[in-house]
Parts: C-alpha cells; sequence; structure tokens
C-alpha cells in the first residue's frame, strides 16, 4: 500500500486570523501563511504551547527565507530594515553553497523534507522506531494528542473514549507532534532498543513547564520579523541546521548535537523521537510512536523567549508557567536590563523586536506542568496591552517606575497572604487547620484589582527616556494597592470579626498590611532580601 503524503508547505494546516477587511481559508499551509503574511492577523491555535512551538519554526524559516540567517554580509539589522520595508522575498535567492532563499527558493529546495508520512524522511520524526520498538505497544493517538485524556492526564477540549477512537485530522496532527517536541513529557514511554541499548525512558522535553514570551505586533509579518534575534559573527547556515535539513538521521546512542546558532536552538532540541501511522484514508493519523530521542543526558540550551531566573547558587532556571499568575507581574522583567546579580535575566528576544515595531504586545504562551512527570496542569495563555517603546533601557538605577510598580503590587499580594494565614492561625488555634478557603478567596479578590490597578498606571508612565522619576508617584500607587489588599483582606475576614477572639486576630494580622502602607520603601527592601536568601 502507497503511503499517503500531506506535505505541509502547501496543504492547509496552520489556522489563522485574518485582518480586517482580509479575507482567506481558516487553514493555510507554510507558502501561503509566509505570503500573505501581511494579511494575516496572527496564529489561531488554541492551544498555547502548539502556538508557541509553531512560532519557533516559523521563527527559523522567516530567518531562512530572508537570510538572516547569518550575521552578514553588511548590519543584520540593516538587512532586517529593508526586509521590513520590501516584505519577505517571494522568488528564489541564490546564495552560497547551493543554498536557496526566498519564499520559492526555499520551501522548493526543501518540499521532500516537509512530508508529514513520507517513508524515508517524514517531518520531523524519526522513520526507524517502526523496526526499533514493539509494534504492539505504541503510544496511540489519545497520548499523541496532549489536550485528550491518557493515563492520568485530564481531558481538555472534549470527552474521548479509548473504545472509540476519534482520529486526528493532520492539522492537530501536526500541531501535537510540535507540542511533543517542545513540551513533551519525562519518564516512561514506547520502548526502544538501539544495538545493546533498550529502555522507555525519555527526558522531558525543552520547554517542559516553562512560560515562553513572544513579541505580537498588528500583522504576522511583523510579528515573524519582530520574533528574530541576531545570529552570532559565526554562524553558518551550513552548520545551524534545522532537523529537515540534516542529511543524516541523528545517532541516538549520542548526546544531542550541541545548537550551532539560532536555527537549530529553534528546532533541534527535542528529547522525543515520534513516528506518525496515517490512517487509511491518508487525512488522519491512526496511531503515533513516541519514544525516547538520545540516551545521554539532557542538555538544556539558551533560549531567547524565556525569562531566566536566577538561584541563590548563581543557577540560570526558567520561569514557570503559572495559570494562576497574571503576565503583568513579568513586565518588568520583559522590559528591563537585569538590575543586578538577583534579578531575572530578560527574554533576548526584547533586545530587538522594538526594532520592528515602537509599539508591541507580548504574548506569554506556555503549560503548567509537572516538571518531572508525566502530568498536565493548565494551558497558560495571555497577552498584554501595547507595551512602551524601550522603556527606561539605558536604565540601571534598582528604582525604576516599572520595577516599583509590580514590587508593589506583589509586596501587598504576599503581606495579605501572611496576614490571611495568620489571622486564620490566630483565630483557630489550630496550625494544621488549612487557611486554604480564605487564601484563594482573598487571592480571588485581589490579583484582578491588582492588575487593574497595574495597568491603569503603567499606561501614564513617561514614554521618553529622558522622562524624570518623580513623574511616578510611589505613594500614590502605594496606596492604591494597598487599599485593593485591605478592601480584600476585610471581605474575606469579615464574618468572624463578630465575635471578640475573631475581632482581635482579624485586626492583630491586619498590621502586617498597614505595616507595608506606612513605609512601602523598607517593605519592598525586605522583600528583595527574603528573594535573595532564597
Amino acid at each position: 500500500m502507497s503511503t499517503p503524503a500531506f506535505n505541509l508547505i502547501d496543504e492547509p494546516w496552520i489556522p489563522v486570523a485574518w485582518l480586517e477587511g482580509k479575507s482567506g481559508p481558516p487553514r493555510v499551509g507554510l507558502r501561503s501563511l509566509f505570503l500573505q503574511a501581511q494579511d494575516i492577523r496572527t496564529l489561531l491555535i488554541p492551544e498555547a504551547p502548539a502556538h508557541s512551538a509553531l512560532l519557533r519554526v516559523l521563527y527559523a524559516l522567516t530567518a531562512r527565507i530572508t537570510a538572516l540567517d547569518e550575521a552578514g554580509p553588511g548590519s543584520w539589522g540593516d538587512r532586517r530594515e529593508e526586509v521590513l520595508e520590501q516584505g519577505f522575498p517571494e522568488r528564489s535567492i541564490e546564495l552560497p553553497a547551493g543554498r536557496r532563499a526566498g519564499i520559492a527558493g526555499y520551501f522548493d529546495q526543501w518540499t521532500h523534507r516537509f512530508d508529514l508520512f513520507d517513508r524515508d524522511r517524514p517531518w520531523l520524526q524519526d522513520p526507524r522506531l517502526p523496526d526499533q520498538c514493539d509494534r504492539n505497544q505504541t503510544a496511540g493517538v489519545h497520548k499523541l494528542v496532549m489536550s485528550r485524556a491518557a493515563g492520568n492526564n485530564q481531558s481538555w477540549f472534549g470527552h474521548w473514549s479509548h473504545d472509540k477512537h476519534v482520529l486526528p485530522d493532520l492539522s492537530q496532527t501536526a500541531l501535537s507532534l510540535l507540542t511533543w517536541h517542545y513540551w513533551g513529557a519525562p519518564g516512561a514511554l514506547s520502548r526502544r532498543a538501539v544495538e545493546e541499548v533498550s529502555h522507555h525512558y525519555a527526558k522531558a522535553s525543552p520547554l517542559r513547564a516553562a512560560l515562553s514570551y513572544h513579541p505580537e505586533c498588528d500583522n504576522l509579518f511583523l510579528t515573524l520579523l519582530a520574533g528574530l534575534t541576531p545570529p552570532d559573527g559565526d554562524v553558518s547556515r551550513q552548520v545551524d541546521l534545522c532537523p529537515w535539513e540534516r542529511d543524516d538521521l541523528p545517532d541516538p546512542l549520542k548526546p544531542m548535537p550541541e545548537p550551532q546558532g539560532p536555527c537549530s536552538r529553534l528546532t533541534a532540541c527535542s528529547q522525543h523521537a515520534l513516528y506518525l501511522v496515517p490512517a487509511p484514508d491518508g487525512r488522519h493519523t491512526a496511531d503515533a510512536y513516541i519514544t525516547w530521542a538520545y540516551n545521554a543526558e539532557r542538555i538544556r540550551p539558551e533560549d531567547d523567549y524565556l525569562i531566566w531566573d536566577i538561584g541563590k547558587d548563581g543557577e540560570t532556571f526558567p520561569r514557570l508557567a503559572r495559570s494562576s499568575r497574571s503576565l503583568w507581574r513579568d513586565v518588568d522583567a520583559l522590559l528591563l536590563k537585569q538590575l543586578d546579580d538577583a534579578s531575572p535575566i530578560q527574554p533576548k528576544v526584547m533586545d530587538h523586536a522594538f526594532d520592528v515595531s515602537e509599539y508591541l504586545r507580548v504574548r506569554a504562551l506556555g503549560f503548567e506542568q509537572d516538571t518531572s512527570q508525566a502530568a498536565n496542569y493548565q494551558l497558560v495563555d495571555s497577552t498584554t496591552p501595547v507595551l512602551l517603546s524601550r522603556v527606561e533601557e539605558e536604565a540601571m538605577s534598582t528604582d525604576l517606575p516599572v520595577r516599583q510598580l509590580r514590587e508593589l503590587g506583589e509586596l501587598f499580594g504576599s503581606r495579605l497572604e501572611q496576614a490571611t494565614k495568620e489571622a486564620w492561625l490566630t483565630y483557630t488555634d489550630d496550625k494544621k487547620n488549612d487557611p486554604g478557603a480564605w487564601l484563594d478567596a482573598v487571592a480571588a479578590r485581589y490579583w484582578p484589582s491588582a492588575e487593574d490597578e497595574f495597568w491603569s498606571r503603567f499606561r501614564k508612565l513617561p514614554r521618553s527616556s529622558g522622562a524624570a522619576d518623580c513623574e511616578f508617584d510611589v505613594e500614590a500607587a502605594c496606596r492604591a494597592f494597598g487599599r485593593h489588599a485591605l478592601n480584600a483582606y476585610e471581605s474575606v475576614t469579615d464574618s468572624v470579626t463578630r465575635t471578640t477572639r475573631g475581632a482581635k486576630a482579624v485586626t492583630k494580622a491586619k498590621a502586617l498590611i498597614l505595616a507595608a502602607l506606612a513605609d512601602p520603601y523598607k517593605a519592598m527592601a525586605k522583600a528583595r532580601t527574603n528573594r535573595s536568601a532564597k
């Protein structure tokens, strides 16, 4: 039986939203996406990790098509400016060593490597798996599609039966393939035997549990250009390869090849090997093999789209996705250079995104997951309002308005939590009595109002780097966040203040919030010290 063909370059599989006044099909292939990028508003992918994974692939393709995958010739920034003015080059552009850029040039050169079901080199898959894995112990389509229930995971967007499979279409299949490569779980998968090595344990994918930040502009063309980072001067497109550009499949018994530049960092760091089994109709996927890709220590490469937090031992680790944490609490880490050794490291992409658009949004895409087990909890997808252009880019003061504004919101959220715990424990006189109900109630009241307060004051911050810091009223912001904290605290604890014992407990704990209101600078300094100690 012949293998069905589904070439991702021309077959429609990427859901998109069109700009107002523009129209087109609900799904496009890669060629159409780049040809019509200026008319497409955004990708329309409901699952945040799939959205982030696809953006990374599109960044790599953007670099290849525009020849911005190398630092030269000339200034990389000037060359990107030319693309910004002229659009993506449609015709083939001849490059050294037989490489081609331009939409037609690149996709025509590599069209044979973009077929989802190719017998010899299926896109982002390992065709050796049917021979190296047990054909009776495949992963199945429920495991492939992370939004379905499999093992201990919940079902996200529907109810699925293991007795009667609903086969994923090829758009969902391709997006699920990407999700596994970037967000896949560690642990037991299909057993793979390569020479004398045989086991079924995979390592976590590079973005497992992380939160990824992407500049977002008014159309997809600008968004993709804003998402590029300049390669180092020694990066060569002959060595910095995407998986589909390699002559040979990787050796699973050797360590993962070190990324040699932005394109390999974006596309070639997966710890999982997959192989898709097409359904007889050629338009759905019937089964999948999912297993380990490398039998060696996991390499976690640099990533230009993550906030890197710093531990007390100086080790860096990506900021994790938390569905309960609002995006405004990361804004200063996105906009400001690293302020001190304890401050988080800004995503590298933010160094260059404002060169494409003076005003842009940032979209945070992630998956709240267990880092060491195969448990998935919640998708995270949030977008900021339009951010300030180059806000305080050159300043290195620790008292920057953006940072102070975020710290004030965090300060009163923390003091509110402390006060609520203390009031509950004093009132109940039982350290084992969980204050979770009160904590959930105050958080539900405080954080949405604090978010509104933050963005309201953020929009009023000075837009020019020469503006005086005094235009930001710290005391007024302090009073505003303090008022939100007190309102939440009093609303939740009011029910116990009708007894003497309850009134004393609530009043005593309330002093934690009032102390921060009386001296916010001292309270913020103490909070910084506590974070550094951790």
